[in-house]
């Protein structure tokens, strides 16, 4: 299906030479294989163009220019998020090279999309995008996905520490995990999928993603969809960050740096984070009254959709306890069929269990996701860092307790545990149709 797009040819190469002498951003990260996942807040930067990336990809006795500081065989290197619009500006031409138009998305095309170049051992952390499903087209190299269905969110350990808006991240780090810090982790369903040049991976909504780099030199164009359900995930994101900021500006003024995402430009006050939740919930009826629906007759829906989702996360519980192969065949299959009618054959559950461990993870060859004509469908997105619990939890709790004595299960909570449970992807979705109630009544 894509066998005919001109963006088959934007190869790191390739854009070097169309973006020639362009600055571009790119995160450092440690090849490393620590159980504790890499997020962008502790990750470092540096402004280089693509011929320089590329010569310290190529050259690693290379020890001048901005990578000089980073050994080839430590670091890894990944230009993401960089939208094709800003990055291309000054050639618009170019966003006709890809042709979201061709799976129904009429349209669409580069400048609705994002580009991805990263070395061997870029990765994004395990995550979930609250709005929309995605599409991405792997151009150069291979990436490897480790794919979550929504009904595992409990066991994928969910926080929005570090902040971002639309991003929730895993606390665990799903290639190499702490079990006995996550031990829940092991009921989590794990599909891995490896995309190669030519190939399309379709993702759709709330499904958590990892994605690695596995060859030297990878470049991905993705496109996120926008849906119906992304009006009332506005209000909750709206929410979300209100919260999050109140708390954690309230617990230390001065450091935004350790819980907001670099991606996220500042935290706003509380006062302007307000009035983005008014105008969310606003934009929520504004969208159904232009659609001539009942604002009660949606939320009915909303409540029975998320009754529904109930049910089949309960069945899907019961078919595990049965050792069912087809815990998700039916969900994922209308899910995924139905942006692109029967075009997509959806991933099968593995009948294996989770891995313990990097060596036992199932490599599924990119054939999970397929279409029918041979292509196939890949991802993209985000990454961040949360707040590790601090060594000295014990000597703070004694300072706010010092004549108590605690039990050994009694531990100090953090303001980052709270948020978890705070903002948590059930709480929020449950305020936001209770602020909607409230507005319609």
């Amino acid at each position: 299906m894509v066998f005919d797009w001109p963006a088959q040819h934007w190869t790191a190469k390739h854009l070097s030479e169309v973006l020639h002498g362009k600055q571009i951003r790119f995160r450092m990260g440690m090849k490393s294989t620590d159980t504790v996942p890499q997020f962008e807040t502790t990750c470092s930067y540096v402004e280089a163009t693509l011929e320089e990336f590329l010569t310290w990809n190529w050259d690693r006795s290379s020890i001048s220019g901005p990578f000089a500081d980073y050994d080839y065989s430590k670091f890894w290197a990944y230009a993401d998020y960089k939208y094709v619009a800003s990055l291309f500006e000054d050639k618009t031409d170019i966003f006709q090279d890809v042709r979201w138009s061709d799976f129904g998305f009429h349209g669409r095309n580069g400048r609705e999309s994002t580009l991805w170049i990263g070395s061997l051992g870029a990765h994004t952390p395990c995550h979930l995008d609250t709005y929309g499903c995605n599409l991405v087209f792997q151009v150069q190299g291979r990436k490897r996905w480790h794919l979550f269905p929504p009904e595992d969110t409990p066991f994928l350990y969910p926080t929005r520490i570090p902040y971002e808006e639309s991003s929730v991240f895993s606390k665990v780090n799903v290639v190499n995990p702490d079990l006995k810090r996550f031990p829940q982790f092991q009921k989590a369903r794990r599909h891995v999928v490896t995309l190669s040049p030519g190939q399309v991976l379709f993702v759709p909504r709330h499904w958590w993603h990892y994605v690695e780099s596995i060859d030297p030199v990878t470049v991905s164009i993705n496109s996120w969809i926008e849906l119906e359900e992304d009006h009332q995930a506005r209000v909750e994101e709206a929410i979300t960050r209100t919260l999050v900021c109140a708390l954690k500006t309230a617990e230390d003024p001065h450091s935004a740096g350790a819980w907001l995402n670099p991606t996220e430009v500042e935290e706003t006050s509380h006062e302007v984070n307000c009035r983005y939740l008014n105008r969310a919930v606003w934009a929520f009826f504004d969208h159904y009254r232009t659609s001539k629906t009942v604002e009660i007759q949606a939320l009915r829906t909303n409540g029975e959709c998320m009754k529904r989702e109930e049910l089949n996360a309960h069945n899907l519980r019961e078919g595990e306890q049965t050792g069912g192969q087809n815990l998700t065949s039916g969900t994922v299959a209308q899910q995924a069929a139905s942006p692109f009618s029967p075009d997509l054959v959806p991933v099968q559950p593995s009948s294996e269990g989770p891995p313990s461990e990097r060596g036992g993870i199932l490599d599924n060859d990119g054939k999970d996701f397929v279409a029918k004509d041979g292509e196939q469908f890949e991802k993209l997105h985000c990454t961040k860092k949360q707040r590790i619990m601090s060594k000295h939890e014990d000597a703070n709790a004694e300072q706010i307790a010092p004549n108590s004595t605690m039990a050994p299960s009694q531990t100090f909570i953090s303001t980052d545990e709270l948020l978890d449970c705070l903002v948590n992807p059930q709480v929020t979705k449950i305020v936001a149709q209770l602020l909607i109630q409230g507005r319609s009544l």
